[in-house]
């Protein structure tokens, strides 16, 4: 039987943090730590290990479970996968979300309400509603029922949302705290130059947005102060909803991407106050921009990959 969009995608991710060093080489694969990681029962969860097994991603040993092979680093013209971008799997996800954007389903709904108005079977709604959490923009309510969260809808909310960015990126590596991780700027590197060989070109736009989004918060980890992060993967989810359905200017990537590998660059060498510096640049080029974008055909730009 095939496996599920749910748990491709959730075997898409673990491949990407074994990639990127997250889960060391060897490291044996808790299903149930994964299931709490990804906020999922554990079903889907071994349904994606089992996945990864088949790929060669993992090493499965009997009575002992699944274990993290060596996959190759992200390199310059090599980022393409061994596994293909896993697909979304379910159109339903995008009708769901563009009926949030436009304001055509209520902020609160049960799951009944939610199964006729798109005809899902019980299991086609838990990958679709799992998703969305994961996304950030539907919670469960206390008790029953669902509610969508506020995401950024308008070109103003966009605006703020940089603006905020202006202030907490920089300044996060200014924190007494902020601690140079050589790991972190190796693997996204590595990430950024292997975009600029042929991933741009080649990439699902999703994987291109999370790029660039991981990389911020990657970077704002490092300051040691996890309220920076947190805010930042906050705000990065109200703006990705909108994203994903918007239509990428790849042609923008590439200037984003040498900005990134320039501001590595000065970490790199423990430029820390030009790195920041360049950081504010950086985010106020992209609101100069106006990247954000709300749905195709509204008459605004690209989205661009911040």
């Amino acid at each position: 039987m095939a496996a599920s969009p749910l748990a491709l995608r959730i075997a898409d991710e673990i491949k990407e943090w074994i990639r990127g060093g997250r889960i060391p080489v060897g490291e044996h694969l808790s299903t149930q730590k994964l299931a709490d990681q990804f906020g999922v029962s554990r079903s889907p969860v071994r349904e994606a290990l089992q996945v990864l097994a088949e790929r060669g991603v993992l090493e499965q040993h009997a009575n002992r479970g699944f274990f993290a092979k060596h996959l190759p680093q992200a390199t310059p013209g090599a980022l393409v996968d061994e596994l293909a971008e896993f697909p979304d799997g379910s159109d339903d996800y995008q009708r769901l979300a563009d009926d949030w954007i436009a304001d055509r389903v209520p902020a609160e709904v049960t799951e009944q309400f939610l199964r006729e108005r798109y005809r899902l079977t019980k299991s086609q709604l838990t990958d679709l509603l799992m998703r969305a959490v994961r996304e950030g923009w539907l919670e469960r309510k206390p008790g029953y029922g669902w509610r969508f969260l506020p995401v950024a809808k308008t070109p103003e909310a966009f605006e703020q949302i940089y603006r905020f960015r202006m202030l907490i990126e920089p300044a996060a590596m200014l924190e007494p705290t902020f601690r140079l991780d050589r790991r972190i700027l190796a693997e996204q590197r590595a990430i950024q130059e292997g975009m600029l060989s042929s991933d741009i070109a080649t990439q699902p736009a999703e994987r291109l947005l999370h790029n660039g989004s991981l990389f911020h918060e990657e970077l704002i980890r490092m300051s040691g102060n996890p309220f920076f992060h947190q805010a930042l993967v906050r705000v990065n989810r109200m703006r990705r909803l909108l994203e994903y359905r918007a239509q990428l200017d790849r042609s923008r990537l590439r200037a984003q991407c040498t900005e990134h590998l320039e501001i590595v660059v000065l970490l790199e060498q423990g430029e820390v106050f030009e790195a920041s510096y360049l950081m504010r640049r950086h985010l106020g080029g992209a609101l100069a921009r106006k990247s954000p974008v709300i749905l195709p055909g509204n008459g605004a730009e690209p989205a661009a990959a911040e």
